[in-house]
């Protein structure tokens, strides 16, 4: 069992790490810092701040599934104390990167999407392509057929030719940017976009985190809807929601830009 010193000894450590890569960073040595990070994470791998600054880094260098999978960490570790989110943003809102760490994720999650549909495209096009030359060769032995089969063979071909492009288009559906097929359950009723941390009043609406707290800092205690008494601490995460999200994204990968 590790002994409460030992532990302290390795957070002090690990916060001297953070501050050493906090310099390499500002003089652009982004190999150093990620180097520094990465110690301090060995040591305090549940500090969060320890992730994100490494995921800046990588974006820096635009690796962006390491960007990702920093973000994806950090974000669980800040649902493991949801008021660390807010205490962090309200004491020292450039020293907690909470809407950073939204902001890179869907950033590379996007940039990871259009990769793929970008390939799923060409892949498509190239297996159409090869379909509608397979039934043209087809169609080219059928024309040896008696002439009385003919306008019928011809029908049939252009009726084929049709199918496979309805079936193409149907299989591209999912890559195709539309803003309004975003559920309106799935958007902020304030801003309408998509939510990243969603949140339920006891009224039962939703909003996105930063915007209902900015509304209660700069406008009022209340609820924008139903214009019922609001404080920060009733404020509770909406998970299903989050979920829902979370599920359209990974099938749509696009909307991840719509904001």
């Amino acid at each position: 069992m590790v002994s409460g010193s030992a532990l302290s000894a390795a957070a002090k450590q690990a916060e001297q790490l953070r501050k050493d890569g906090n310099i390499y960073f500002k003089k652009d040595r982004f190999g150093a810092a990620i180097d520094a990070y990465t110690e301090a994470i060995t040591l305090c791998p549940n500090v969060p701040v320890y992730w994100t600054n490494r995921a800046l880094c990588h974006r820096r260098r635009n690796e962006w599934l390491k960007v990702e999978e920093d973000c994806r960490r950090a974000i669980q570790l800040d649902y493991s104390s949801v008021k660390a989110l807010d205490l962090g943003r309200g004491a020292n809102p450039k020293g907690y990167m909470v809407d950073e760490i939204w902001q890179e994720l869907a950033k590379a999650k996007y940039m990871l999407w259009e990769h793929a549909s970008s390939k799923r495209s060409w892949e498509l096009q190239s297996l159409k392509e090869a379909c509608e030359t397979a039934l043209r060769e087809k169609h080219f032995l059928d024309d040896s057929q008696p002439e009385g089969f003919l306008d019928e063979a011809g029908i049939s071909h252009m009726k084929q030719l049709e199918v496979l492009r309805q079936v193409f288009r149907k299989a591209g559906e999912a890559d195709i940017p539309c803003e309004f097929q975003v559920p309106d359950y799935l958007c902020c009723k304030i801003t309408l976009d998509i939510f990243c941390d969603p949140v339920i009043t006891p009224s039962g609406v939703t909003y996105e985190r930063a915007v209902i707290l900015d509304h209660l800092q700069k406008v009022g205690k209340f609820d924008p809807i139903t214009r019922e008494p609001l404080d920060q601490s009733q404020l509770v995460p909406n998970l299903a929601i989050k979920e829902a999200v979370q599920a359209y994204l990974d099938k749509h990968g696009w909307a991840y830009k719509l904001d």
